[in-house]
């Protein structure tokens, strides 16, 4: 999505930012105004220079900082601000892109004018529309009217005069208008039934029978507490207009006091940017924040965030961390708020995302709340607190694990099925470089993990690479090898060639029925391990329709290794293929049995990323298939299609599914209290129902932590692999009658 603005960071922060009391919304906007305008430092003009050399130099494309590319990284900038498409004009948009094509010699010659002229502007929308905003909940909004408002803009044409402007802004403050009083309405319901122990239908019932609402108008605190004299007010007790209110002028402050370097990091990165979306540049400050998340050994709770729509979006939870061991946290639900322990929560949308990584970070032992819009919500009034207590992040809790476990066939035999979960491919590399004979090693892991389930007997081994992200290359070719006897692994392309990695080890450490178990989060070097196995027909792989689809490789190094103030790159320099020649990027790997997901239809993949590389082939590698299991792949899929098909649990998922494929795939959504609420309603019932069908407890603040006992898709790929085991021995058998 080009709204994206990718900087990855390990959550672990500790900040505590205080809020003022009630006028403090009122006055930020008319200091607003008193702001010094920003300039680049001199130093801007040197940083330039250098990047505009050092790029195209040292990308895997080697593409010219040209016309094209500089146009691209204008149109980038843009929507890193104005992700929506509000807030500039049409006549802005028109204005910058007859200057974008100039920025490339403009870059080359040191100038960095533009994006402090583009930037001001938008400051200058900014607090335009948050006057506006004002007069709007000043009138009060009609929630009885039938309309819809297109909420997803990254693609809509900018407002073309002051008129359509103003509509637009009007649709846009009342879809938050509304979906504030949904949330209070639901967390109102929430705690009657929480009182009266009445049944969630009835209370329902009750609710949709109140008298219809007209033109609301600012109705304080709907006799709730007020805080006293110089405290701030909890968000619970706003009002609607307060929250928003309070939301905008919060946004202004954080532009006002933004830096030259919050600029120019967005600027140099939406040039990065339009080579590929996981180069980028970051300042010397951002590379500090950037190298402080990277150490696992950090107190936090274990994941990798990105901004999205000016929220904080979950990525990927971190295996074994804090937030993966809880549970409820999901990729792609957003943090738009955050307290500490039992403070009030500090509204971090439209915050830059390190300062947002700053308050979330704290001391271990901790506990930090979330407000948290669960991925599928698109009603905007479901909005659900996630405490977690921080921890240490360590690398001992990404080892991998395995057991052993008896599984009942449906011709009545029982297998004994071996499942190792592998979250990363790690490796101490100090130590292996130097030649150590021992190190930290997941393939030694696996490898001893295999050696004793072959002790115990197991029939058919499952390699559980969900959800991991990657790690050492090296690792990933030496594990494959575990599996295949000497031969090609993995091509890997770079400025000077194509380079393949094969498996140094001619031994076999196990040779039995296998399954690589996969999802929309196995990516890189997980991707390189199930493609190998599959292209050699050693396994069969299961999961999700695809795995992340990320082919590529980055390296960091500083913009000028003789001067370190100016920053740092990460640039793309390497690219994966399969030993059969096709790239595992934005492709990944298709498995052979597919088991629907959620994450199939939230936009996780690197094929939802702007600028994405393309899809390329190279020559097919010099190796043999030890097998071709494509003869039993369409009997082991009718077979677990008919299991699931059966299964409560899966119909449930399937439903789930096919509801909030339908939310994303509309563009609009009622501004109408009745029908938002209907929405909201079957969106908090799609959670229930999905938590009760996995074993899970879903949102529920005092609910039971998360459990892996019924892991429904672990379960059915046991299934799959107790047939994989049969037509194994069924093979043998005719093997040695003849």
């Amino acid at each position: 999505m080009n709204r994206r603005f990718k900087v990855w960071y390990v959550i672990a922060l500790s900040a505590v930012l205080a809020m003022g009391g009630m006028s403090w919304w009122v006055s930020s906007v008319a200091q607003a105004a008193s702001k010094a305008t920003l300039d680049p430092d001199p130093q801007a003009a040197v940083i330039a220079r250098q990047f505009s050399r050092t790029m195209p130099r040292i990308h895997l494309s080697h593409q010219p900082l040209n016309e094209s590319l500089a146009t691209n990284a204008v149109n980038l900038f843009l929507s890193t601000l104005d992700y929506d498409r509000t807030f500039f004009t049409a006549d802005d948009i028109n204005e910058f892109r007859k200057e974008a094509e100039f920025q490339a010699v403009a870059l080359q010659k040191g100038e960095v004018a533009f994006a402090f002229r583009v930037f001001e502007r938008f400051k200058e929308r900014v607090r335009n529309r948050v006057q506006y905003v004002n007069t709007l909940l000043d009138r009060g909004f009609d929630l009885t009217i039938k309309e819809s408002y297109v909420w997803k803009r990254k693609e809509a044409a900018w407002a073309a005069d002051e008129a359509a402007w103003n509509d637009l802004w009007r649709q846009k403050v009342k879809n938050e208008y509304v979906a504030r009083v949904v949330s209070r309405r639901l967390t109102e319901e929430e705690r009657t039934n929480a009182v009266s122990g009445v049944a969630h239908s009835n209370v329902v019932a009750d609710v949709t029978q109140q008298a219809p609402v007209a033109v609301l108008k600012p109705e304080g605190t709907n006799g709730l507490e007020k805080a006293t004299e110089g405290e701030a007010l909890p968000e619970a007790l706003l009002s609607p207009e307060e929250f928003i209110r309070k939301r905008y002028a919060q946004y202004l402050t954080v532009l006002d006091d933004s830096d030259a370097d919050f600029v120019l990091q967005r600027y140099f990165s939406a040039f990065s940017q339009a080579y590929d979306p996981h180069s980028e540049y970051m300042t010397p400050s951002s590379t500090e924040d950037f190298d402080i998340g990277m150490k696992l050994s950090l107190v936090g709770i274990g994941a990798l965030l990105a901004s999205e729509d000016g929220a904080a979006r979950i990525e990927r939870l971190i295996p074994g961390g804090p937030a993966e061991r809880d549970g409820r946290l999901k990729a792609g639900d957003k943090i738009i708020a955050v307290a500490q322990g039992d403070k009030a929560p500090v509204d971090i949308l439209h915050w830059p995302l390190y300062k947002a990584v700053r308050l979330i970070r704290g001391e271990k032992g901790t506990r930090v709340v979330l407000s948290v819009i669960p991925a599928a919500a698109i009603s905007g009034g479901r909005v659900v607190k996630i405490d977690i207590i921080r921890d240490e992040v360590k690398l001992e809790e990404q080892e991998a694990k395995g057991d052993v476990t008896p599984v009942a066939g449906s011709n009545g035999t029982t297998n004994l099925i071996g499942v190792i979960r592998l979250p990363a491919f790690y490796a101490d590399m100090r130590n292996r470089i130097n030649g150590a004979s021992e190190y930290k090693s997941s393939t030694r892991d696996v490898e001893r993990l295999v050696i004793d389930m072959k002790a115990k007997g197991v029939q058919g081994i499952i390699l559980d690479l969900r959800s991991n992200g990657g790690g050492s290359l090296a690792e990933a070719v030496e594990m494959t090898g575990l599996f295949l006897r000497a031969g090609p692994v993995v091509q890997v392309r770079e400025s000077r060639g194509i380079q393949v990695l094969s498996d140094p080890d001619p031994g076999v450490l196990y040779q039995g029925p296998m399954v690589v178990l996969v999802n929309r989060q196995s990516a890189s070097a997980s991707e390189i391990l199930a493609a190998a196995l599959q292209d050699y027909g050693r396994v069969v792989v299961v999961g999700d329709s695809k795995t992340h689809g990320k082919g590529t490789v980055q390296s960091w190094q500083n913009l000028d290794e003789r001067n370190p103030r100016l920053g740092s790159l990460k640039v793309t320099t390497h690219s994966f293929y399969r030993v059969a020649g096709g790239s595992t990027q934005l492709k990944g790997v298709v498995p052979d049995i597919i088991i629907p997901s959620v994450l199939d239809v939230i936009e996780i993949g690197e094929e939802f990323l702007p600028n994405a590389m393309g899809w390329t082939v190279v020559n097919m590698a010099q190796y043999r298939p030890v097998a071709d299991l494509s003869p039993w792949i369409g009997g082991l899929r009718q077979a677990s299609e008919g299991r699931r098909a059966k299964d409560s649990r899966f119909a449930a998922q399937a439903t789930i599914i096919r509801r909030i494929k339908n939310r994303m795939d509309s563009q609009e959504i009622s501004l109408n209290l009745e029908d938002r609420l209907a929405l909201a309603r079957e969106e908090k019932g799609m959670e229930k129902l999905q938590a009760e069908a996995m074993g899970e407890e879903g949102f529920a603040e005092d609910a039971p932590k998360k459990s892996k006992e019924n892991d429904v898709v672990l379960s059915e790929t046991e299934r799959i692999m107790n047939d994989l085991i049969a037509l194994s021995v069924k093979k043998e058998r005719l093997k040695n009658a003849n």
